[in-house]
């Protein structure tokens, strides 16, 4: 089943019995960037906030382990799957070995997502973390900084647990999500998901 046709199948959902949304903590405008910052402004999630037919259970990975501000991180040698399983490492900018605490924080999310019986995750894309479609091959702040198609470690987690997770960027996705929670929505059937802009197409052809 795909992402959308998950969506679809989604209950409609209640004030006193509404949809679970797990969410990158950022997304909604909370400091935990490794900056100290949200890493700019979300409208995409920011609109969920005005419902109350949805519940958004919100959760940062790498400040629950390495706090705010930090460092940043990527990933180097595969993907966030990866790294659960052994074969790649979440490095800091100044070369610390965080894997052990991204796999922790991953861990923590993922009690979250099913203490809370989430409905779906939403994430934020190209994070070490939370990235869901596209993250960075190594060094985001190499001169040529490669992208790579797969997940991050907080993410990879909840996928393999058969969670759903979308980013801030599936806004084909969102539309539907939308759809669930307003019964007035009207769904823009021009909006696309990440991996169907002619970025990702051009990026990633093989």
């Amino acid at each position: 089943m795909t992402d959308r046709d998950y969506l679809k199948s989604l209950r409609i959902p209640t004030t006193e019995n509404p949809l679970k949304v797990l969410v990158s903590s950022c997304l909604t405008g909370i400091l935990c960037g490794y900056d100290g910052t949200a890493n700019g402004e979300y409208p995409s999630v920011l609109k969920l906030l005005k419902y109350d037919t949805i519940k958004l259970v919100k959760f940062c990975p790498e400040e629950y382990s390495f706090g705010s501000p930090r460092e940043m991180c990527d990933i180097y040698g595969g993907t966030g799957l990866d790294v659960l399983n052994g074969n790649a490492k979440v490095l800091s900018d100044s070369g610390v070995d965080w894997s052990e605490g991204m796999i922790k924080a991953s861990e923590k999310m993922l009690e979250i997502a099913k203490n809370e019986n989430i409905d779906l995750a939403v994430m934020m894309d190209v994070s070490a973390a939370c990235g869901s479609q596209v993250i960075y091959d190594g060094n985001r702040f190499a001169e040529n900084k490669v992208y790579q198609i797969g997940a991050g470690v907080s993410a990879a987690q909840l996928i393999r647990s058969g969670f759903k997770v979308i980013s801030q960027r599936d806004y084909a996705s969102l539309e539907i999500l939308y759809s669930k929670i307003d019964s007035s929505h009207v769904v823009n059937t021009e909006a696309k998901d990440h991996h169907e802009i002619d970025w990702y197409k051009n990026y990633f052809k093989k």
